[in-house]
Formats: C-alpha cells, sequence, structure tokens
C-alpha cells in the first residue's frame, strides 16, 4: 500500500552510459541547482548523512536510505512527522544512453502540512532541472577520452546524434 500524500516521477533520456550517469550523480559535487550547495559526509553510500544549504535558511539534512550500484539510489529528508525522499533510476537503453528517471515521494503522519510547499517547489522545476542534469551528465561524459586520446563511446554518440 503507498501511503504518499503527493509523490511525482519524470524520465529524461541522457546521452550517457550508464556508468557514466551512475557516477556523475553521485559524486555530490556535480550536483548542481544554484543557489542551493549540497555536501556529503564520507562516500556515498547507505547511511552516508549529506547537507543542503539555502541562503538564509536553516541547513537541510538527509541521508542515504537505500543504493543499488549503478542502478538506483533514494536519499531521504526527515520532516517533522514526515519525510520526502528522491529516488534516481539509471536504466540502459539499447543506443548506449540511459533513461534517468526520479521519483520524489512525501509521506508520514505529519505529511498534509508540507504537501502545498513540496508541489510548488518541485512541480514546476522537475522537468527543467532533469533536462538540465542530463546535458551536463552528457557534457561530462563527452569530456573523458582515454588514455590514447581517442574520444569514448559518449563521444562518439554524441557526434553521430547531432
Amino acid at each position: 500500500m503507498n501511503d504518499a500524500a503527493w509523490e511525482i516521477t519524470h524520465s529524461v533520456y541522457a546521452n550517457a552510459t550508464p556508468a557514466g550517469a551512475w557516477s556523475y550523480m553521485t559524486n555530490v559535487a556535480n550536483w548542481d541547482d544554484p543557489p542551493a550547495t549540497f555536501e556529503l559526509d564520507g562516500r556515498f553510500a547507505v547511511g552516508s548523512r549529506g547537507t543542503t544549504r539555502m541562503p538564509g535558511q536553516e541547513p537541510w539534512h538527509w541521508r542515504v536510505r537505500e543504493v543499488s550500484p549503478m542502478k538506483s539510489y533514494t536519499i531521504e529528508m526527515a520532516l517533522d512527522g514526515a519525510a520526502i525522499s528522491f529516488e534516481w533510476r539509471f536504466d540502459g537503453l539499447a543506443d548506449g544512453g540511459t533513461q534517468l528517471t526520479q521519483q520524489i515521494v512525501l509521506n508520514g503522519e505529519n505529511a498534509g502540512a508540507y504537501v502545498a510547499q513540496v508541489q510548488l517547489a518541485f512541480t514546476p522545476n522537475l522537468a527543467a532541472g532533469m533536462n538540465k542534469v542530463a546535458a551536463a551528465m552528457e557534457r561530462a561524459e563527452a569530456s573523458v577520452s582515454d588514455a590514447s586520446g581517442q574520444p569514448t563511446t559518449g563521444e562518439l554518440r554524441g557526434r553521430s546524434r547531432a
């Protein structure tokens, strides 16, 4: 049974390998959502704690709740009597790209108190934010070359689609 007070799911295509997409998204230094900044205490693993900072606000603390390497991860932020979770899934496609899916779920006995705020924060911004992530991920993978200087698979795919 789903006890979610609110949830939203969105998927985008990234012209990046699943390994490249995974590597990009599990490096918190790549999370770019100004004016927010993100920190992770330790490595990206179940139980690791992170912090999101916004100017003029108290820091938001979260933890890595689940990790299925190369496939998905979930981070969760505790609220007063509720929690919001962000699950990212990385599905490899036949062309070598990746379908990125993010599901945001708000639940808990007091979740109703947060629905309007969470909807306002995520509904109008999720698609554009994920497109921005996919584009940055593609740029990051395209900039990587092997030791011989040959283009990576991602660079070749990117050129064939241009």
